[in-house]
């Protein structure tokens, strides 16, 4: 038996950090949505107990530190499954980018092994299994439109962002999540205002959405990598209605409206930068099947 998931990447429409926790992790406050680039995540069902990981990407591990097997390996624990999988990954989502492909992977894994195993979980009983993962892993478990708080364990969902063009741009370059937190300052820090971020999202006004992006990461990633400022100023240069880095980087995304300024951007980009993708905003949250 075999069930193919889709695994969407996020981005961050407003990435704010409160403070670093006493466990380490750094409390934060992030409006992320999903957008219509996605893995593609195949489970097969094996008779025999254990977990295999397929992908012909070379950056993608095939072993426990990959997240999918890391979800498959926490199921099995938890419920005592005594089947196995074959996880196939074909991955659209450029890896170490800051749009959650990873998580997003696992999250996929979850809710897919939540019905080739038969489990009866809910997203919510899933979502705190993902959150064992990966700060990441419990937003994508639901996809749709949320602000996450605490490691990003907790979620609140909100309405999807206003119609609109995702232009992705991400440079032949990784970032560590770690390094970018640990050399982050949070005093005399610029917040981003998540209130008037959710106002926009909740009366649909695209306006108060694009004048409301923030990351609080971006002065990090951007004075490591000046080639991340670089692409952000052509996108702007080229007409983009707001410009920002996902996560900790080092993929930019640009927003607007109209098709003809999506090509013009796009097409910019494209001699730019390595890997540049238009997407729309998915937005809405999954059902659970």
């Amino acid at each position: 038996m075999k069930l193919v998931v889709k695994a969407p990447a996020k981005i961050n429409l407003s990435l704010d950090v409160l403070y670093k926790r006493p466990d380490g992790y750094h409390e934060v406050e992030m409006i992320m949505t999903t957008i219509d680039l996605a893995d593609r995540v195949e489970l097969t069902l094996l008779d025999s107990d254990k977990i295999n990981i397929l992908s012909h990407n070379r950056f993608v591990p095939d072993d426990q530190r990959n997240l999918a097997y890391q979800a498959a390996q926490l199921l099995k624990e938890r419920y005592q499954v005594k089947k196995g999988v074959t996880i196939t990954i074909e991955k659209n989502i450029p890896v170490a980018a800051g749009l959650a492909g990873g998580s997003s992977d696992a999250a996929a894994t979850l809710r897919g092994l939540n019905k080739l195993w038969k489990l009866g979980l809910t997203l919510d009983e899933l979502a705190v299994i993902g959150s064992e993962i990966g700060s990441d892993v419990s937003f994508c478990v639901y996809g749709g439109t949320a602000i996450a708080k605490g490691r990003g364990e907790k979620i609140v969902e909100l309405p999807p962002p206003p119609t609109c063009w995702i232009i992705l741009a991400k440079p032949f370059i990784g970032v560590s999540t770690a390094e970018v937190y640990r050399r982050l300052d949070l005093t005399g820090m610029m917040h981003p205002n998540l209130d008037e971020m959710i106002q926009g999202l909740e009366n649909n006004n695209y306006q108060k959405v694009i004048s409301h992006v923030g990351n609080v990461l971006e002065d990090v990633t951007l004075h490591l990598h000046p080639e991340v400022a670089q692409i952000k100023d052509q996108m702007k240069r080229f007409g983009a209605d707001a410009v920002l880095m996902s996560g900790s980087g080092p993929t930019v995304f640009g927003m607007v409206q109209h098709d003809s300024r999506m090509h013009r951007i796009y097409n910019g980009l494209r001699g730019f930068c390595d890997q540049v993708f238009a997407v729309r905003i998915l937005g809405e949250r999954y059902p659970l099947d």
